[in-house]
């Protein structure tokens, strides 16, 4: 679990990202903040495209930038919107991948409104072990 300080970090973090967005179709701005194993931190912000299906959205910009690094293990996550919104099942799904188990902060310019888990935002999810499973069930006779 993240200590306080590192989570109001997160919080700070993704809030001046959020500042970053572009957002002229829906005026609305997500931040996003990511904490590696590493101890490093990755920003995102969510990016509209006028061919709405091309939009992305600020937690996948941060994990894209983690990844891209070389980082694939996650402490934390904070997300920061004007109504302190959660993050949707696409970002949710992503988060799955790499962080099952990894806390996501959700929060307003206000302040924190939840601390929760991706077990929590998506049960039952589909992970990468469904995919083995698959494989080895198509190799029965």
């Amino acid at each position: 679990m993240l200590d306080g300080v590192i989570v109001m970090d997160l919080v700070r973090q993704a809030a001046a990202a959020r500042q970053q967005a572009y957002v002229p179709y829906s005026a609305f701005p997500v931040g996003a903040a990511l904490r590696t194993r590493s101890g490093k931190t990755y920003t995102g912000c969510n990016i509209e495209n006028a061919s709405f299906g091309l939009t992305v959205c600020a937690e996948r910009v941060a994990i894209w930038k983690a990844v891209s690094e070389g980082e694939t293990e996650f402490e934390g996550l904070a997300v920061v919107t004007n109504i302190a919104g959660s993050p949707c099942g696409a970002c949710r799904q992503v988060m799955v991948e790499f962080a099952p188990d990894m806390p996501v902060v959700i929060a307003d310019l206000s302040g924190i409104d939840a601390i929760t888990s991706i077990d929590l935002l998506l049960p039952h999810a589909f992970r990468p072990e469904h995919l083995q499973q698959a494989a080895s069930v198509a190799e029965l006779p």
